[in-house]
């Protein structure tokens, strides 16, 4: 059975009341993939806004597999020291991961976050050395549009990823940057300019979908009519 580990930050633990891009990929896949898969991973529950705390499990459909590694507010610099421990103890084969937003917006610049990249990567192939990991680049959110420096780092540091997953190649344990969806729209795509609607669930979910369907074959591309819901 493929174990999938979700990771990300508050765009994928999501929030009370909520499907999450979880949900949606786990609702493709069990469509397309044709065969046995799971999600994993040491969390299950979703943040909620009304304590601030990752305590809630009102998912707006509790009936798939919640299991993650996500947390509201946490990012590369977070989850680099976890990941490993997270990888070996639930016995993870495929991570997608959407991070670094939070890094550049609070803890971490470009560089810095791409250091916190690459002991990611090394700490999931301590775990598992044959760990498969897509990571999807960093989605401008509403800061972008007013922060300049802000922008100025979320373009950097997208384009030193390209070249750190290039590095950290390796033929064993296979390595993909996801591009993101190519018509993601802040006012259609998310209810507060970072967070996705359903809408935006569906379009995170579309491009993992499309990039594990096109580049290793698993599953199939989210069907157009399913995009645009």
């Amino acid at each position: 059975m493929l174990r999938i580990m979700p990771v990300g930050d508050s765009m994928t633990i999501g929030s009370a009341g909520e499907h999450t891009w979880r949900y949606r990929m786990w609702q493709h896949l069990r469509d397309t993939l044709g065969a046995p898969f799971t999600f994993v991973g040491p969390r299950e529950t979703l943040h909620d806004p009304a304590t601030g705390l990752a305590s809630s499990h009102e998912y707006a459909e509790p009936a798939f597999p919640r299991a993650h590694l996500a947390g509201w507010g946490e990012g590369w610099t977070h989850m680099a020291p976890l990941v490993g421990e997270a990888v070996r103890t639930h016995r993870a084969d495929l991570l997608l991961v959407s991070l670094g937003l939070i890094d550049l917006g609070f803890y971490t610049n470009a560089d810095q976050t791409q250091e916190n990249v690459t002991r990611f990567v090394r700490e999931v192939r301590a775990a598992n050395s044959r760990a498969s990991i897509a990571v999807m680049p960093v989605i401008p959110n509403v800061r972008a549009q007013d922060d300049a420096d802000f922008a100025a780092q979320v373009t950097r540091f997208n384009t030193l990823l390209v070249g750190t997953l290039d590095a950290l190649a390796d033929p064993h344990a296979r390595l993909l940057l996801v591009p993101p969806p190519p018509d993601y729209d802040i006012a259609l795509d998310t209810y507060d300019g970072t967070h996705p609607n359903a809408r935006g669930e569906h379009a995170v979910a579309s491009a993992f979908a499309g990039s594990l369907a096109r580049e290793w074959n698993l599953g199939e591309p989210y069907a157009p009519a399913v995009r645009g819901a």
